[in-house]
């Protein structure tokens, strides 16, 4: 089967090469000369025999809109457009009915597998009707995990569900990754444990928190013993504040998530002002205590529990308040 294949970064150039691998035509295109196959839009379509294919894989919003937008002039009636980055599943419905009108059809497909796809699979979540999921599935099939097809690869439902279905996975996946990185954080704190990285390594096989994550964070604490020099900054794609987003609109509880968006919110702070307001409020009522930034020692408290970072010093002074509330950080790393 042929594919043109639109964005080829760290995720779509590993894709393009599991594809071929599995004995598909795939004609990328990128803005990166170095690494693309067609020279523009118009080139890789000319490529591309009707009725034609076409992935896109550049990063969500403003690019994936424009580039469809783009395909939709320069495709042909029966041409298929499928958006595998991580847009808003309520971008689908917007992308289905643009293409609709050139009689061009459209699907979405949430992916997952990270840069470790090319060689285990990718996880896919696709949505919109069956004959377009039927005509794609030799590219589907090539790009999931071996093994049964339900196992790696799901038809979710209709044209936004595979991304809504890929937007949940990620919620998750944020409060998995906090459980795991609190765990860590107890374990330092205890004089007692003085071998963290063996209790994470125990746990993956056996137990009932093995996982590909925890394979993760074993691997991590290899490569950089007790994650020294970490900074404890933490970004977020957007996709758990969609998830959060809906959990509110349909009234379904997620404190987990909720928990662990915030907290990476929190990551970004040099000094949290909501915790200022705290230790500023014990003194008040309390008498305890009120560290200052500059000039007051810290809390006398084991180094696992202090602020993780490169810069532990004004900013463990600043968070931690001063007597026995003193507050705790995450550190997660992808």
């Amino acid at each position: 089967m042929q594919l043109g294949l639109i964005g080829l970064g760290k995720m779509g150039g590993n894709m393009r090469d599991r594809i071929r691998a599995a004995g598909h035509e795939v004609v990328g295109y990128d803005r990166n000369p170095d690494v693309s196959d067609a020279t523009s839009l118009e080139d890789l379509v000319g490529r591309l025999e009707a009725p034609r294919t076409v992935w896109v894989m550049v990063p969500a919003g403003d690019p994936t809109r424009e580039t469809i937008k783009q395909l939709s002039e320069v495709l042909d009636e029966g041409d298929l457009v499928i958006d595998g980055g991580n847009s808003k599943f309520t971008d689908d419905a917007v992308n289905a009915e643009l293409l609709a009108g050139q009689g061009i059809g459209y699907l979405d497909c949430g992916v997952s597998g990270g840069i470790w796809g090319k060689d285990n699979g990718y996880g896919l979540m696709c949505g919109g009707g069956d004959e377009l999921v039927e005509r794609a599935m030799p590219i589907f099939d090539a790009l999931r995990p071996e093994g049964p097809r339900e196992e790696g690869f799901v038809h979710a439902g209709k044209v936004g569900a595979g991304h809504y279905a890929k937007m949940v996975h990620n919620g998750i996946e944020y409060g998995l990754m906090h459980a795991y990185a609190e765990g860590f954080e107890l374990l330092m704190a205890k004089d007692i444990v003085e071998d963290v990285e063996g209790c994470f390594k125990a746990w993956t096989r056996g137990t009932v928190v093995r996982s590909w994550l925890l394979d993760l964070m074993v691997k991590a604490l290899e490569e950089t013993p007790d994650l020294e020099g970490i900074s404890e900054f933490t970004t977020d794609s957007g996709e758990g504040r969609w998830t959060l987003e809906e959990a509110i609109e349909l009234a379904v509880p997620m404190p987990v998530l909720a928990a662990s968006l915030f907290a990476r919110f929190q990551s970004r702070q040099e000094n949290s002002p909501a915790m200022q307001a705290v230790a500023a409020l014990r003194g008040q009522f309390g008498g305890h205590a009120v560290q200052m930034l500059e000039g007051t020692p810290k809390s006398d408290v084991h180094h696992g529990a202090e602020v993780k970072g490169d810069d532990t010093g004004a900013k463990a002074e600043g968070r931690q308040g001063g007597g026995d509330e003193s507050g705790t950080q995450d550190l997660q790393q992808h």
